[in-house]
């Protein structure tokens, strides 16, 4: 994999020339690296959606006003959600993906109005793995949030997408387990998601979290793997992370700090 780095901060309040990536060691960049505050907006928890708090309270209306960018899920689980530009995308498990309306409900979804401080070209095979750990190089610091655009071309991209779920709900552990998980290969489209910080795990998914729809508008969902022959990557730190709840007997309700949290999310997240 040959990466080009593209960083708009270029530069620390003195003028001094940031040194190219992996030049210095990762404490000497973050010290050279100008942080400006920049909020990322969440609705409800992961955790919720683990306990099967699956009820909308915000419409994508009102969502959009956080963010034009982001991810999530819809009512009742239908499908999987990814905004790019301001517009909403349902990917649901048939395979097909239409353009969300604006008065559908969320019952959880993280979004940002994203500014890329930072982007890298991408030249050469590119996995999950090495992404994960390519933004973790490119970050300030593993502690703060990081807003995903990565847009290219892929060897080969599988996915999975959640089913819409009947009342009672079922906790999501009972929902993930049979979803078919799609390979598209030689596609070309975008993925968006969050980078979040580990201490966040069960407010969010720790780790990067990374939903990716084609350039047709004909296939997505949730990414488990993929390698990337060539793309962009860009990045957006978010430093500020605004929750709003639920206010539902349901949540108030809900187990939300289960033992086995952290068993939950990866298993529901990373299958």
């Amino acid at each position: 994999m040959t990466t080009t780095a593209k960083n708009t901060a270029t530069s620390d309040p003195q003028g001094h020339r940031r040194p190219a990536r992996g030049a210095a060691p990762r404490a000497h960049r973050a010290r050279h690296s100008p942080v400006v505050r920049h909020e990322v907006f969440q609705t409800s928890l992961m955790s919720a959606l683990l306990d099967g708090i699956y009820d909308g309270d915000m419409t994508l209306a009102e969502l959009l006003g956080h963010g034009n960018f982001g991810l999530g899920t819809f009512e009742a689980l239908d499908g999987e959600m990814i905004i790019l530009d301001s517009v909403p995308w349902q990917l649901r498990v048939d395979g097909s993906v239409t353009r969300a309306s604006l008065d559908q409900l969320t019952p959880f979804a993280t979004v940002t109005n994203f500014v890329p401080s930072i982007s890298e070209e991408i030249k050469g095979p590119l996995t999950r793995a090495e992404l994960s750990e390519l933004v973790d190089h490119l970050g300030v610091s593993a502690n703060y949030l990081y807003g995903l655009r990565i847009t290219g071309d892929f060897e080969w991209i599988t996915t999975r997408t959640v089913r819409r779920q009947k009342r009672p709900f079922p906790p999501m552990s009972q929902t993930t387990s049979d979803e078919p998980v799609v390979r598209q290969t030689q596609t070309s489209g975008v993925m968006a998601g969050f980078r979040t910080p580990l201490f966040e795990q069960g407010i969010n998914v720790a780790g990067c979290h990374v939903h990716y729809v084609n350039n047709e508008h004909t296939h997505g969902g949730h990414v488990v793997d993929f390698v990337m022959n060539s793309g962009l990557i860009e990045v957006c730190l978010g430093t500020d992370l605004r929750v709003r709840l639920p206010l539902s007997e349901a949540f108030q309700d809900a187990d939300l700090a289960p033992d086995d949290l952290d068993e939950q999310v990866r298993a529901a997240e990373h299958h």
